[in-house]
Formats: C-alpha cells, sequence, structure tokens
C-alpha cells in the first residue's frame, strides 16, 4: 500500500541516467558531478514518439517518461538507443477495459486484470487502465537519447516495434543504412531486425529521423540451419490476421510475428555481432515452459524440453550484410553443467569448460572473444551471476571459462569494450 510520496519517488528513480566520467593520472574512473552532460530520463520527463504509430489515437505524439530500461546500444551517429522491457508490470485493471480488442492486445503484453504488483495506479490514474486504456500502448518501445545535447527531447522509435525489448544493437548494411537487432525477453516470443530505408550520413543531424523509416522483420529459424527475415508490413496476409495499418502492426509487434510464422524462442535477449567476423550471437536466457504440457515443444533452434540454462545461436547473414533477408544459424552454446549430456559447447571439450547458465548479455573484445554476461544462474546452477569468455573462431572455440563472478543476488548486464 505505497503512499503517494513513495510512489512519486519510484517514478523519479525508474529509467535511465546520462553521467560523464573521466579517468584520472592514476587510472582511476570517477564521474564528473559538474558536467553539463549529466542528467535523468525518469519515468514523468516528457518524451517524444515518431514514426508510424504516432499518428495512431492510441499512442499519439508525446509521453510522460519511460520504463523498465534494459540493455540498449550505440548508434552510428553518437546517440544512445535505451530498452523499454517488462513494462506490464506498472499498469492495472486489464479486466475493467471494455473494448474486448484493447483488453485482448494488453492480455497478449502480460498487462494484469486487476492491481498492480507496485500500486502505482492508487495515486496516478495514467497507469490504472481502467481509466486510461490506451497509456500501456505507449511503452515498450526502443527510445533514441542525445547524451552530447542535454537539453533534447528524448524519442520512442515506434518504426522498431512494440514488444518487451532487450538490446537495440545497430550494424551498418553493405549499402550504408543501418539495421538494429532486438530480442523480445519472453518465453515463446521472436527475434527482430529493423532495417531503415535511409542511409547513413556523416552527418549526424541528418541521421535523427533514420529510425522512423524502414522495414521491421521477426526471424524464422528453419531446422535446415536456414532462416528468413519476415517482413512485419501491412498487407493482405496481415489484414486477414485482423490488423488494420502500419501502425496496428507496430503496436501490436508480437501477435503480427506470430501470424506469419516466426519462431518463438526461449527468451531471446541480447543480439550482437563479432567485428572480426560479422556473425551475428542471440543469447537466450532460459524457457522451463518449453516442452511442457499445453506449451510449445522443442524445435531446431530451441532443442531442450524445460530449457532452464539456455543457449546461444550464432547467425551468419547471407553475404555478411545485415540488410540481407535469409540467413544461416547454428547453436553454438547450450549451457549448463558440462556433465550434463545436453550440454554442447561448439564442439569444445566439455571437461575443460566452465559451467554456465542464463546468458543474458553478450559482447565482443577487439579481438573477437565474446563475453556473457548472466542473470538467474542462481536458480539454474546455484552459482552467483557472472562474467563468462569464449572464443568462437579458432581451435579454441567453445572453450568456456568464467572471468568474475558477482555478488549473491545481483544481476551482471551490459559489458562494453
Amino acid at each position: 500500500n505505497p503512499t503517494r510520496e513513495q510512489v512519486d519517488i519510484e517514478l523519479a528513480a525508474h529509467g535511465a541516467s546520462v553521467v560523464l566520467v573521466r579517468r584520472d593520472a592514476a587510472g582511476r574512473w570517477q564521474a564528473d558531478k559538474t558536467s553539463t552532460y549529466n542528467r535523468r530520463i525518469t519515468a514523468t520527463t516528457p518524451i517524444r514518439i515518431s514514426g508510424p504509430a504516432a499518428a495512431d489515437a492510441r499512442v499519439g505524439p508525446t509521453v510522460q517518461g519511460m520504463l523498465n530500461n534494459c540493455g540498449g546500444g550505440l548508434t552510428p551517429w553518437g546517440t544512445i538507443l535505451t530498452a523499454e522491457e517488462n513494462f506490464n508490470q506498472y499498469f492495472a485493471n486489464n479486466g475493467a477495459v471494455t473494448d474486448p480488442a484493447t483488453k485482448a492486445a494488453h492480455a497478449r503484453y502480460g498487462l494484469p486484470s486487476g492491481a498492480s504488483e507496485r500500486g502505482w495506479e492508487r495515486h496516478h490514474p495514467r497507469f490504472d487502465l481502467a481509466q486510461n486504456p490506451n497509456e500501456a500502448f505507449r511503452f515498450g518501445w526502443i527510445v533514441e537519447v542525445d547524451p552530447y545535447d542535454p537539453g533534447s527531447t528524448p524519442v520512442k522509435r515506434t518504426a522498431l516495434g512494440r514488444f518487451k525489448h532487450e538490446a537495440a544493437t545497430c550494424r551498418p548494411t553493405a549499402d550504408r543504412r543501418v539495421a538494429v537487432y532486438s530480442g523480445d525477453d519472453e518465453r515463446f516470443e521472436c527475434l527482430y531486425k529493423f532495417v531503415s530505408t535511409g542511409r547513413i550520413s556523416s552527418s549526424p543531424g541528418r541521421n535523427r529521423g533514420l529510425l522512423d523509416d524502414g522495414t521491421l522483420y521477426a526471424a524464422r529459424f528453419d531446422a535446415d540451419g536456414t532462416g528468413t527475415w519476415l517482413p512485419l508490413v501491412f498487407g493482405p496476409d496481415l489484414a486477414a490476421a485482423g490488423f488494420t495499418s502500419q501502425a496496428d502492426v507496430l503496436i501490436r509487434t508480437r501477435e503480427a510475428a506470430a501470424a506469419l510464422g516466426a519462431t518463438k524462442m526461449d527468451r531471446p535477449e541480447d543480439v550482437e555481432a563479432s567485428p572480426v567476423t560479422g556473425k551475428v550471437y542471440m543469447a537466450c536466457t532460459n524457457n522451463t515452459q518449453r516442452g511442457t504440457s499445453g506449451r510449445p515443444g522443442t524445435d531446431a533452434a530451441n532443442p531442450r524440453v524445460g530449457n532452464r540454462w539456455g543457449h546461444v545461436i550464432e547467425i551468419t547473414e547471407a553475404g555478411d550484410d545485415a540488410g540481407a533477408t535469409a540467413f544461416n544459424w547454428e547453436i553454438l552454446l547450450l549451457c549448463g553443467d558440462p556433465a550434463d549430456p545436453t550440454t554442447y559447447f561448439a564442439g569444445y571439450d566439455k571437461s575443460q569448460v566452465s559451467a554456465i547458465g542464463a546468458p543474458d548479455n553478450v559482447a565482443f573484445d577487439r579481438t573477437g572473444n565474446m563475453w556473457i554476461a548472466t542473470d538467474g544462474q542462481f536458480s539454474a546452477l546455484k552459482n552467483n551471476d557472472g562474467f563468462y569468455a569464449v572464443p568462437v573462431e579458432g581451435p579454441e572455440r567453445g572453450f568456456l571459462r568464467q572471468f568474475y563472478a558477482t555478488v549473491t543476488g545481483a544481476e551482471i548486464c551490459g559489458p562494453e569494450f
């Protein structure tokens, strides 16, 4: 039963910070508290909404704040992309929504039928769906922030789709457009890629609207090791599935991906590309419901029943081009205890590797080694979460070793070189 003051503090504590850090002569990193770049973007900061869904009455051109920010990425033009993830937990009373289509759309994203777990709706009606049924449609987007202009307004880029985003990894295409990879962090959800229509300009200011126009794709992983990026573009197929416009496709991205047959993954989270080979890697954290009663069974890209340890998939875009619409794929890691017969470490001798569970975020060093951060390893292996390093090519491909362990109860997230 939170008080108004407690809720207001929580609203101010959500979002993200921009902080300037410097390294002194002794090699120590410290925050520069005097920097004009420093700022907070909270759950009440005015934010602009752009792209196709901004014109939809359910969304509109503005919103207060961003929620449950998780991973993200850096654009080639120097801005930050931050991902709204589990936004469903802040809203309440979907059971009281009178419009059946709105109620069904919210249910697909896990919004509760009764009270929220945080109780914000008691003091702020915008979180009460019975009073404001459209407010939740304004969350679940990728938000672009300019860290070099503290007076700039953050922008939610709706062309990148609405779901529980983990990551927004940018990679230039062969013809200098930009591709943005993002996972939907929930059981049986999909991997996505947005490819811009316009090309990256050497003048940063000309790139400000680049993420408002392009094609959003969902990934289908076929059993023969090939894959297809399915365009989530409004047309006869999606119209037949009940969609009314491109804005509707983007607002209900999950339903559009399912209608076109995208593969339902085991919690797809971070997606990163190797700076050496260009191959793309996706971390699937886990899915203990895979293959259980009433839930989808295994498939080639999600091969384990009750996948409590997670896995990592390696993707090779056709022509090594991030703008391609086809790819090849293979499983790099089936995580877990190396002694378990279902685990796999790219063919490397399992007696030599570390146990790992719940891969969440990944990053690459300059020589092409992949670093994995875990989230939830305690429930999978009874180990604290940590960082792991693994070569992805050469004779030591799959030789995974633990580098660091954090304190009990802490998640490791967002490694950056």
